[in-house]
């Protein structure tokens, strides 16, 4: 009472078994302290490794002195680590006590080899959180995997993304990295990044620079939720979004059309069907899991009342001198009245919108329609608006659009765009897939390399920018994830990096950047330097 505010941590004046003690098998364990302690969740701070069964594990504290009843049978010959991380803490002031780890051992020796390496993300925040980013070896052999039960050994990774496995015992091994969210010592695929690596570490010597690099896979299978009519339509549920989707069926973009959106197909038909129609459905997830199946669709005759048509507009978007409107339907569409269609840029001067300036993306689906034109240079004004009274859309269900649209966009004068940023790739090979983004974390920009490690993007609107790339093993144009249970890695993603090492890079109208080179990061693994440790059992 009134004294200066307790700021020192509890330190251990003995355990029994004493650290590094050999040949001891404790039913229990007491650490005794120089201050009254308490607990702080034990159960998930404590990291005990190798793994033992910790429900069965009961923590108490009394005054300055915590007992620990392990309440199960210890392997011979193996060295035991509690580390307590801030599980620890005094009464007064709840600090932790530090470093505070215990080493012990059923044998007649202390195993002292040790894995260390560092953490890296796919798709980082803002800032790297290694919060409840764990690493752990299960030994070759094991039944379980990072997905099904805690590890051997484990460590959680410290606030620069480091991480040390120590006192193991020798033998062959299979890593894997994790963010815990939930405390388990367990994977969640659906909603946990994780990463692993391919080849088995041999254990014979110290094993140091080991590589991981976060990111979501979602090992759950693509599947058929549900497939049911709804209205005179016909409705496919999936668990999940697939990547890619094909629907095959002879009167498709003629008698049939879809859409797809919230992991839902819809069928719609031009007419009612009296029979069954067949379609063969083949649908890819981001992870590489493949469906096919022939559904047979119904389409009858219905009092349901078809849902509104709704348009959404890419608008806001700034441009130099194409302007490209995209139109986004919530329905196949079936006509457009182009004399109620067109674009204005003041009160009194309009430019129609024709048949040529038009392109639905896909002929099929008929709901996502690009419009696209060059505006002269004569042309000074900044907004220009694109406009559509109502009844200008009509959809495959006779709906008319009841509200009318009116979306702006800006125009870019060229003496406030930047020239050009401009780099190459290194330690990489293409092809690549470049993305430029801006700072609300929008991609503005976006470039194929598939034979060059050079990029180069003009004429930007000036301001603050990221680089993205992502190594596209594949060609296919997009980002894989990995797939553990075909032990394929992600694709590699790194970014630029100014002088600070800072993602940011600034540009300013008028201005070019050239050399704006981008390193790409380490691959998942043991790094060259320590490679000899690897052996590919």
């Amino acid at each position: 009472m009134g004294g200066p505010r307790d700021q020192e941590p509890p330190v251990l004046l003995e355990s029994n078994p004493t650290n590094q003690s050999i040949n001891t098998s404790p039913e229990e364990i007491k650490l005794t302290f120089d201050e009254y302690i308490k607990l702080d969740n034990p159960s998930k701070g404590t990291v005990i490794t190798p793994r033992i069964d910790k429900d069965k594990v009961v923590f108490t504290a009394l005054k300055n002195v915590v007992t620990i009843k392990l309440n199960q049978e210890l392997e011979d010959s193996t060295t035991y680590v509690f580390n307590f991380q801030k599980s620890i803490v005094d009464i007064s002031e709840e600090n932790p006590a530090e470093n505070l780890k215990l080493v012990f051992s059923t044998g007649n020796s202390i195993d002292s080899l040790s894995i260390s390496g560092s953490i890296n993300f796919h798709f980082p925040a803002s800032k790297p959180d290694y919060k409840n980013i764990v690493v752990g070896i299960y030994p070759l052999g094991d039944t379980t995997d990072v997905f099904t039960a805690p590890p051997y050994y484990l460590s959680e990774v410290d606030t620069l993304g480091n991480f040390a496995i120590t006192n193991i015992k020798n033998g062959n091994y299979l890593a894997y990295a994790w963010r815990d969210a939930n405390g388990t010592l367990k994977a969640e695929s659906k909603s946990e990044e994780y990463d692993f690596l391919l080849d088995t570490l041999k254990l014979e010597k110290n094993i140091e620079n080991v590589r991981f690099n976060l990111s979501k896979g979602d090992l759950t299978p693509i599947r058929i939720v549900r497939t049911a009519p709804f209205g005179k339509n016909f409705d496919i549920l999936l668990n999940r979004t697939p990547v890619e989707t094909q629907i095959e069926n002879k009167d498709l973009g003629k008698e049939f059309f879809y859409t797809f959106s919230d992991n839902r197909i819809r069928i719609f038909p031009n007419s009612p069907k009296a029979d069954s129609i067949p379609f063969n459905l083949n649908v890819k997830d981001s992870v590489g899991f493949v469906k096919d199946s022939l559904i047979w669709a119904k389409f009858p005759e219905s009092e349901r009342r078809p849902e509104k048509l709704q348009i959404t507009a890419n608008s806001g978007k700034s441009f130099y001198k194409d302007l490209e409107i995209e139109l986004k339907f919530n329905k196949p569409i079936k006509s457009i009245s182009l004399d109620s269609l067109f674009i204005t840029y003041d009160t009194a001067s309009i430019i129609p919108v024709r048949r040529s300036m038009m392109a639905f993306e896909d002929s099929i689906k008929m709901d996502l329609l690009k419009i696209r034109l060059s505006i002269p240079d004569s042309i000074s004004k900044d907004i220009f608006t694109i406009k559509a009274s109502d009844s200008t859309f009509i959809d495959i269900e006779n709906q008319l659009n009841e509200t009318p649209l009116s979306a702006n966009y800006r125009k870019l004068k060229r003496e406030s765009l930047a020239d050009e940023i401009k780099g190459s790739i290194l330690g990489a090979k293409p092809p690549f897939i470049v993305q430029l983004i801006n700072s609300k974390n929008e991609t503005v920009r976006e470039q194929f390399l598939e034979s060059s490690n050079d990029y180069s993007f003009k004429l930007l609107e000036a301001g603050t920018f990221k680089i993205r790339v992502i190594e596209d093993l594949n060609g296919n144009k997009r980002w894989d994830p990995s797939n553990f249970n075909q032990r394929r890695l992600a694709e590699r993603v790194f970014y630029f990096f100014n002088a600070e090492q800072e993602q940011a890079l600034l540009i300013r109208s008028g201005w070019t950047l050239d050399e704006q080179n981008i390193n790409a990061t380490d691959p998942t693994g043991i790094q060259k330097r320590a490679e000899n440790h690897v052996d590919n059992l």
